[in-house]
């Protein structure tokens, strides 16, 4: 008989090390050229419509802030350049203006708007988002980026009390620590303002904000209540009685989310009934939807601020109800009363989830500084800001063409109408000619 002969298999990878390969971002090239007059992100580039259609440069020592809010994703094109740079577009520059407003001394100092970003697979979103966070920390906003609620993470109903309302204490703790690391710097120049019976115990007087969040950081268990309190001192006007010593105004802040559509389902956790437990009651998605709507007496960022949510064309569950949401919201910007016959409304017989509509029904603010609801839409780049960006490939020694107006429009017809995902496939195809 004949024997088999053995076959070598290779040692597996350690275990984690295919995902951290999977999920590794790489934000520099050193075979690309380096862009020479290239300029960087600032609190005057950000506002100058000069600039437009041109890439900016992410400042070196912001890129450990962004990392830490995960603002960068692995299939984006960062690791093609020699540095990491966005485009300024039309959107890019009303997004500077109104932070910029919003920063500076006058009518809309205080002022907190909230905005969905939607669009097509590849125009921009999460790059838009990014851009929002680089404005805000050149600005010394305080920058919060919500984490992806996926289900292998503990949870917990959060109390007696409440038993259908459930508390991720591992999500909350990865929240406050990417905070610390982002904002670590304004942070800790804040000092605690009032007394917060939860932690009584832990928080003293005198206790900076970054202290009192690494309070959550070591010990989960009570990393919600820590967030809780956190965000009180946040959206605080004023100190508490005894507490005047080392108060100081708080500044404006930035919330955002990416993939909103996951939280307008079930959630992939059970209840003691082993019921699918609605996304809408976990109390993380609960506060951060809560703020879209108007405040009750006071806006839902007192001291001003931008609610940045955005959907996702690439990993994004069909849902009925958050698609008929989007419409009403639509509908309302444009001045359409929901009482008008052409007012969007669900279909009664498809059966829509009318807590996700709800969740989205937001009346006139009574707050004079807080705005309503909005919905942007991003679509592709005009012809000029396509001309900019596929120079930018240019001057990388990515792209060998000669890049003239009936060159550019036709890569822009090829991209869908300059949708900029498309334009960076069509850019990063290395060509050489003889």
């Amino acid at each position: 008989m004949k024997k088999k002969k053995p076959v070598e298999r290779a040692r597996p990878p350690p275990v984690g090390e295919r995902k951290a390969l999977r999920k590794r971002i790489v934000l520099s090239n050193p075979n690309a050229l380096e862009v020479e007059g290239m300029q960087d992100f600032t609190s005057e580039t950000m506002v100058d419509a000069r600039l437009r259609g041109s890439i900016l440069g992410l400042p070196v020592p912001m890129l450990t802030q962004l990392r830490a809010v995960e603002a960068f994703k692995p299939k984006q094109g960062w690791s093609i350049f020699r540095r990491p740079g966005t485009v300024v577009r039309r959107e890019t520059l009303e997004l500077g203006r109104l932070i910029d407003s919003i920063s500076n001394e006058g009518q809309d100092k205080g002022r907190s708007v909230k905005k969905i970003v939607t669009g097509v697979r590849g125009s921009g979103k999460t790059v838009h988002l990014l851009q929002a966070m680089a404005m805000a920390f050149t600005k010394q906003w305080v920058v919060f980026t919500v984490p992806e609620l996926i289900a292998h993470t503990g949870y917990a109903p959060l109390s007696d009390e409440t038993p259908n309302l459930y508390v991720q204490n591992e999500a909350t703790a990865t929240l406050l620590s990417r905070t610390v690391v982002a904002n670590e710097q304004v942070l800790k120049t804040l000092h605690v303002s009032r007394e917060h019976a939860a932690l009584k115990s832990s928080v003293k007087a005198g206790m900076t904000l970054e202290e009192l969040a690494k309070l959550g950081i070591q010990d989960p268990a009570i990393a919600w209540t820590v967030f809780q309190a956190l965000w009180a001192e946040l959206t605080a006007t004023s100190a508490a009685s005894g507490f005047d010593k080392n108060f100081k105004p708080r500044p404006p802040m930035l919330v955002t989310v990416d993939g909103l559509a996951h939280w307008m389902k079930n959630s992939e956790y059970r209840s003691v009934e082993f019921e699918p437990i609605h996304a809408h009651d976990l109390v993380f998605v609960r506060h951060f939807l809560g703020l879209l709507k108007p405040g009750t007496g006071k806006p839902a960022l007192p001291n001003g601020g931008l609610l940045l949510y955005s959907t996702s064309a690439s990993n994004n569950p069909t849902i009925y109800s958050f698609e008929v949401a989007l419409k009403q919201i639509a509908a309302r910007q444009a001045g359409l009363n929901a009482s008008a016959p052409e007012f969007p409304q669900a279909d009664p017989y498809s059966g829509a989830d009318k807590r996700v509509i709800d969740a989205f029904d937001s009346s006139k603010p009574t707050v004079a500084k807080e705005g309503m609801l909005e919905l942007q839409t991003l679509g592709g780049l005009t012809r000029d800001e396509a001309r900019g960006f596929m120079e930018y490939f240019a001057r990388s020694g990515l792209l060998r063409e000669k890049i003239n107006d009936e060159w550019v429009g036709e890569k822009w017809s090829l991209a869908g109408g300059g949708v900029i995902g498309e334009l960076e496939k069509l850019g990063r195809r290395l060509r050489v000619t003889d």
